[in-house]
């Protein structure tokens, strides 16, 4: 088990990040929300889960240890695989998720791109009594100091999570309002999924 990764970040894309560790390459699995932490060049701590397959072995990172828990304990839950729980981990945080089992929210879940009205009352069911209560210790994403950047990112984050460009930009312009001096790629990217999810 690889419970975690530190080197040098030697690459960042849409949907993956690179690391070096002692001379190697380790390309981890991330959400948007944790990749918009990262930067080339400087050192990562990433906490891991490896997922294992009979064609592959995958590598999932997250920005802390709460993430990652949360994200195998999804996973137990009946038809939730690694993707669409890293997708929860995208749209939600993990607060929002627990908030939302807890108090049998089901709409909230449906806001993840794969869950449906019947998946999230499963989700719900199986895992209410486990889900525990918020920590309000999640760890926010690092704030972009521009403005212009940010639509790159979440541009980029939206087509990463399999939305077409036209539908991204759409959300981009829709929720540029909401940006302000200071914007927050996290809250941003939540606030884009949920104009999609209503279109």
């Amino acid at each position: 088990m690889i419970a975690s990764v530190r080197g040098r970040v030697a690459a960042v894309s849409l949907s993956t990040v690179v690391v070096e560790v002692g001379g190697i390459g380790v390309e981890l699995l991330c959400t948007p929300n944790t990749l918009a932490t990262l930067r080339t060049g400087e050192e990562a701590h990433l906490p891991t889960s490896l997922v294992v397959r009979e064609d592959s072995l995958t590598l999932f990172g997250f920005t802390d240890t709460d993430e990652r828990t949360l994200f195998e304990l999804l996973q137990t839950a009946s038809g939730v695989g690694p993707k669409l729980a890293q997708a929860m981990l995208a749209v939600l945080s993990p607060d929002g998720i627990r908030l939302a089992i807890s108090a049998e929210d089901a709409k909230t879940l449906t806001k993840v791109p794969g869950i449906g009205q019947k998946g999230a009352q499963r989700v719900i069911l199986e895992l209410k009594d486990r889900i525990g209560t918020p920590t309000g210790t999640a760890s926010a994403p690092a704030a972009s100091t521009t403005s212009a950047p940010w639509r790159d990112q979440v541009s980029e984050a939206l087509l990463g999570l399999g939305y077409n460009a036209r539908d991204a930009d759409k959300a981009v312009t829709t929720i540029e309002p909401e940006a302000g001096d200071q914007a927050n790629i996290s809250q941003l990217l939540r606030a884009a999924l949920r104009t999609l999810s209503k279109a």
